[in-house]
């Protein structure tokens, strides 16, 4: 690695223990890359204005956007009522509503902790006054926020295929499978913790009640149908998507359900174009870096350097897995995304992985860190949400991310997990 590589690697570590902004970070060292390498300073301004102008990334907002009109507009609220009607009087019921409420909303929104805020707003509470303890809850609503990038539409998902340059629809339906088999796993996390801590079952609901929370939550379970089936049935692109489902979902609040009021749009609005400017912000900077990095040749230096520690390609992938799963617990899944999106194509050509296999992956261990101390979102927001302290949501995630983790295994060595899917496109 040469001086500037060495230079960029060490001051990005020493940015981020002291604990500088990552944008401003990587902003800092993308211009003092360029310094040291004498290179024009206006290559800068370019790198970060093409870095967020792919019309690919027109999708984040969009879905942003639907996330929070769903929310708001009395979505989220009809779905957990679908869900506990359907699977409430099971052991652990409330608990696997949650889990159900989460898999429907992440099927929606496309973010990590947005499915958390969701979900948590609702059924923390809930949880608590059936008899579950607050930190358990909390914990829940933490654990099912990561089923929001996993499963369809998913906003990393829609990064990484511009990084890669894969097939957005693909990457999609990559996340399907892997989604559902966590959304699994919590179910038996919710029944063995309802059953140890003598939770009592709900009441089932009788078949006119169950049909009248699908009455009531039509439009809601409806929402995904049209996002997804207008992607694969190629009516509109992912981008076209995130704006339609925005749009239907403005439609379903305001009109049908009239949860929506008017005069909340401006607030609504604004919360989502500053979600949309952090993450594009981290976005355009984190190009300019990787750019003077990719140019610096760090990503291949880092592949041969793995590589050479072992030739078997299966210790290879549990390093891999293992090195994605620090990060992101560690950084920002975004920024961590774009910086090493050329080291990670690198060794994942190196030992032979399917290019939408290795997107799911990547996209799924950094979902894990969304969960997962210190820098993982989705305890920042239920720990707002419950009102518990960030150490005590964090004591109780452990069975979670187990389940999560062994998910991450699947994907790597189990290629049909991510693929099959995907291959019936072909």
């Amino acid at each position: 690695m040469g001086d500037i590589g060495t230079v960029l690697v060490v001051g990005l570590f020493a940015l981020l223990l002291l604990g500088v902004p990552i944008a401003v970070t990587l902003g800092l060292l993308a211009a003092l890359g360029i310094w040291l390498a004498d290179l024009n300073p206006l290559i800068l301004a370019q790198r970060v204005i093409a870095g967020s102008t792919v019309n690919s990334l027109l999708a984040i907002p969009g879905f942003i956007l639907a996330g929070e009109l769903m929310s708001a507009g009395g979505l989220s609220r009809r779905l957990v009522r679908v869900a506990s009607a359907l699977v409430g009087h099971l052991p652990g019921g409330l608990s696997m509503s949650t889990v159900a409420a989460g898999t429907f909303f992440g099927a929606i929104s496309g973010s990590a902790p947005a499915t958390t805020a969701a979900v948590g707003s609702i059924m923390v509470d809930e949880l608590e006054e059936r008899g579950y303890r607050r930190g358990y809850a909390a914990a829940l609503a933490t654990a099912v926020g990561p089923l929001g990038q996993m499963i369809p539409p998913s906003i990393p998902m829609v990064i990484w295929g511009v990084l890669a340059e894969e097939s957005i629809a693909r990457l999609f339906l990559a996340g399907v499978i892997p989604g559902l088999l966590a959304a699994a796993g919590f179910c038996v996390v919710s029944v063995v913790y309802a059953r140890r801590n003598g939770i009592a079952m709900e009441a089932r609901a009788s078949g006119r009640e169950i049909l009248t929370a699908l009455r009531q939550g039509f439009w809601a379970l409806m929402a995904p149908v049209v996002i997804l089936g207008g992607i694969y049935g190629g009516i509109f692109t992912p981008t076209e998507a995130a704006m339609v489902g925005a749009l239907y979902s403005a439609v379903v609040g305001l009109l049908l359900y009239r949860d929506l009021d008017w005069r909340a749009l401006p607030g609504i609005l604004v919360r989502s174009m500053r979600t949309t400017a952090v993450i594009m912000f981290i976005i355009a900077v984190a190009y300019a870096f990787a750019w003077i990095v990719a140019s610096e040749q760090i990503p291949a230096r880092v592949t041969e350097a793995l590589v050479g520690l072992t030739g078997n390609p299966i210790l290879l992938l549990l390093m891999l897995n293992v090195m994605l799963l620090v990060l992101g617990a560690v950084m920002d899944n975004i920024s961590a995304m774009v910086i090493l999106s050329g080291v990670l194509m690198g060794v994942g050509a190196q030992i032979g992985l399917d290019p939408i296999q290795l997107g799911a992956m990547v996209v799924i261990n950094f979902a894990v860190g969304m969960v997962t101390p210190p820098v993982g979102y989705s305890i920042f927001v239920a720990s707002s949400v419950s009102g518990l302290r960030i150490e005590t949501v964090a004591r109780h995630l452990w069975p979670f991310l187990l389940v999560l983790i062994a998910v991450v295994g699947l994907i790597a060595y189990v290629p049909a997990v991510t693929l099959w899917l995907p291959g019936l496109l072909d």
